[in-house]
């Protein structure tokens, strides 16, 4: 298969990597300095040469910011019978601006970011391929997930930034208000270590992916979950009582099973 990809970031990148093995791909980016040495792929220096290309598939990977607008450019270039698809962690607006395209589509969410994910062993990590678009590309990207032995999960677009702001808001937020109250350490215990780590981590990730997976419709709730559940803590704190703090940390335990 003629498989194009927009964005060579590292997501874009890695997939260039794994379909160039059984596919052809080629490969733009804005900043086309990224696509030195990429001798697997073709590289594309202008939008254009998309429409001499012919691709089957076309993969938007760019920032998730740039993701519909990417999309607007590079449809008039495309062949009509092309599938389009998209790989962003929140759906918002997607739904409607692929029912409006006039084009076969899909669209998917791995769910290992290459900040934390080890990319050579994918074995404990998922990916989640939406139920709704085109049959033939759901079922590409489905037998593309499982040869990476991805746990792999079916959701309708509205499941999945529900399911998106429970698995990334929650972990998200908590992460920042611990970075927000944090201080400097000489001695940090390897608990603090861990968590300085993650929250390192998560702040290298770009500013408007950061924003968009918080600004998810769904998020309101969970970071309202996290305060009451705050609450329920300090007041047990507070009081020093300790049977209600045996039988919180029994939940928590429950929940962790």
């Amino acid at each position: 298969m003629k498989i194009a990809i927009l964005g060579a970031g590292k997501m874009g990148s890695f997939f260039a990597r794994v379909l160039c093995l059984q596919h052809e791909v080629a490969l733009y980016d804005a900043d086309a300095s990224r696509l030195e040495g990429l001798s697997y792929i073709h590289p594309l220096h202008r939008l254009e040469d998309i429409s001499s290309f012919q691709p089957e598939l076309l993969i938007n990977a760019v920032t998730l910011k740039f993701t519909l607008e990417a999309f607007a450019q590079v449809l008039p270039l495309l062949p009509k019978d092309c599938i389009i698809s998209d790989i962003a962690s929140v759906k918002t607006g997607l739904s409607d601006f692929y029912r409006q395209s006039g084009f076969r589509y899909v669209s998917s969410h791995p769910m290992f970011g290459p900040t934390f994910a080890n990319l050579e062993k994918l074995s404990s990590e998922n990916a989640i391929v939406i139920t709704e678009g085109d049959e033939q590309g759901r079922a590409f990207f489905k037998d593309l997930y499982m040869s990476l032995h991805l746990n792999l999960y079916e959701y309708t677009f509205q499941e999945h930034d529900k399911t998106a702001a429970y698995s990334l808001s929650i972990p998200f937020v908590s992460t920042l208000v611990f970075s927000a109250v944090m201080k400097h350490q000489d001695a940090p215990g390897t608990t603090f270590k861990k968590h300085l780590a993650i929250a390192k981590g998560l702040m290298s990730e770009d500013d408007y992916l950061l924003q968009e997976i918080l600004f998810n419709p769904e998020t309101p709730a969970q970071i309202n979950q996290i305060c009451i559940e705050l609450l329920t803590l300090q007041q047990i704190i507070r009081d020093r009582n300790a049977p209600d703090m045996k039988n919180y940390l029994n939940k928590i335990r429950k929940n962790l099973e």
